[in-house]
């Protein structure tokens, strides 16, 4: 019988040619930015020398013993890294009394992880801070059951930088990997903030909107899959139905998924399908009568005509189920977002409606004291580009380390906006005008929408189009003057 117990394992800390080097001095290449004060003295890591779980600082040879930063923060009993994945976690724990690490592995499991948050809880007794490269996952939702664990989530590419600082050859390994967030916490706190736990209706919500996203985009590749399929036996619907991602396209193809059978359907049979569908326009429901009337086969083949017909039968199916989860996801996250007090504020914005509303409320979240301006919110969202600069080469580009999710919620509202704002359209018409591409122009009207919301969400007070226009006209802005003219 396997020991559920957690274990302490004889895993050495260091990796294959697990070379220390130092950054830097602080000034030494000096450029301001947004990561400017991050070089430190050269203190290199300390790892493990030999198999021992335990590696006191007397064990290490004297070259290699340097400066080492003890966790001085009583607000915590310990410091735990942990290098999570899918069937194991190699976890490094360092003692808030002590210069000591040691290395401990556990099977991904409801019962391990238990047993050892316990076994951490006796042992500790009081808070310990826990790091590791994500915010979100199995990992996660199990560690935050337990309230005496503070999570600290790293960006990986943070990490994987800083394990390229010290490893030249590139090596990697598991416990290090568990050290190394240890050593980055205890070295560079500052830089790494608590993941706050929201209410349960914000959590919820976060959810459901990323995975309704998720629905949307397949919802997309079966319409586009259908699409194909018919084009090859049977294209006149395309033509007939200006949007096919529609309940109503998919009754059709259902009923008639030839063109064969729909042209033996009675005049009165098609009036009553369109009835029973809500399509009311009465000229456009003669007009597809008449051209089903009027339309002759693409092919009569049936080594063609029959295995497209069954997986057109079969996509249609796919999208009917997809577009009806999506009904389901929108109505509980209607009835989740409503009652939270900030739904109104982010509401109120033009072209936010009842899709993106709550994905920029989630955007954003409950926290006020997140982000101490606009220009960090910008940065966090991937909307504001980076400049890389290097002698006479300049080169600003989109930001990769991002959550992509939430920019791509920015990007999407802002091209909303286009059509529901004045300044908004204007603006990006100007981008366009100037030699702009339309994800480009969509990026920078992101960018400045950010400014909007923030300021609003920071005074709780709903966006007015005609206030802010007034305060354009005050100020000069030339986004008025066409209106003015």
């Amino acid at each position: 019988m396997r020991d559920m117990h957690p274990r302490a394992t004889n895993i050495s800390a260091r990796a294959r040619d697990d070379y220390r080097f130092g950054f830097e001095p602080a000034g030494a290449l000096e450029f301001v930015n947004e990561y400017s004060g991050l070089a430190v003295a050269p203190t290199p890591i300390l790892a493990s020398q030999n198999s021992c779980t335990h590696v006191p600082i007397q064990n290490l040879a004297p070259w290699e013993v340097f400066a080492m930063h003890q966790v001085t923060d009583k607000m915590f009993s310990a410091i735990v890294g942990i290098d999570w994945a899918d069937t194991k976690h190699d976890i490094c724990i360092q003692p808030a009394d002590s210069d000591t690490r040691e290395f401990q592995r556990i099977v991904h499991s409801p019962q391990d992880i238990e047993q050892w948050a316990l076994s951490i809880r006796e042992r500790f007794n009081g808070q310990v801070a826990v790091v590791l490269e994500t915010s979100y996952g199995p990992i996660v939702h199990a560690l935050q059951k337990y309230d005496f664990f503070v999570l600290y989530p790293v960006n990986p590419a943070m990490l994987a930088k800083y394990r390229e600082a010290f490893n030249a050859s590139g090596a990697k390994d598991d416990p290090t990997d568990a050290e190394l967030a240890v050593d980055l916490f205890v070295r560079h706190r500052e830089r790494i903030n608590p993941l706050k736990r929201q209410s349960t209706s914000m959590r919820k919500l976060s959810h459901l909107v990323e995975k309704r996203r998720r629905l949307v985009e397949d919802r997309k590749r079966f319409s586009n899959r259908l699409i194909s399929a018919l084009k090859q036996y049977y294209p006149q619907p395309v033509d007939w139905f200006s949007h096919k991602d529609t309940l109503v396209f998919c009754a059709f193809i259902t009923r008639w998924p030839t063109l064969k059978k729909v042209k033996r359907a009675r005049r009165s049979t098609l009036v009553s399908f369109f009835r029973e569908h809500r399509v009311n326009r009465p000229k456009l429901v003669e007009e597809r009568i008449a051209a089903i009337q009027a339309a002759c086969p693409l092919t009569d083949d049936p080594a063609v005509v029959d295995p497209y017909t069954m997986e057109a039968l079969a996509l249609t199916e796919q999208l009917r189920v997809t577009l009806q989860l999506i009904k389901r996801f929108d109505d509980e996250i209607e009835t989740l977002a409503s009652p939270i007090p900030d739904y109104a504020l982010f509401s109120s914005f033009p072209g936010a409606g009842a899709t993106l509303a709550p994905r920029l409320m989630v955007a954003f979240g409950e926290d006020r004291e997140r982000f101490a301006n606009a220009a960090e919110l910008q940065r966090y969202t991937g909307i504001a580009p980076v400049t890389e600069r290097s002698g006479k080469r300049t080169w600003v580009h989109w930001r990769w380390a991002c959550p992509t999710f939430v920019r791509q919620t920015f990007v999407e509202w802002a091209e909303k906006t286009i059509y529901h704002s004045y300044w908004a359209g204007t603006y990006y018409r100007k981008q366009r005008e100037k030699g702009a591409a339309h994800n480009v122009a969509t990026r920078a009207l992101a960018f400045k929408w950010i400014r909007i919301l923030y300021r609003c969400w920071q005074s709780r007070t709903p966006y007015n189009e005609t206030t802010y226009l007034k305060a354009l006209e005050r100020r000069g802005a030339e986004l008025t003057s066409a209106k003015n003219a």
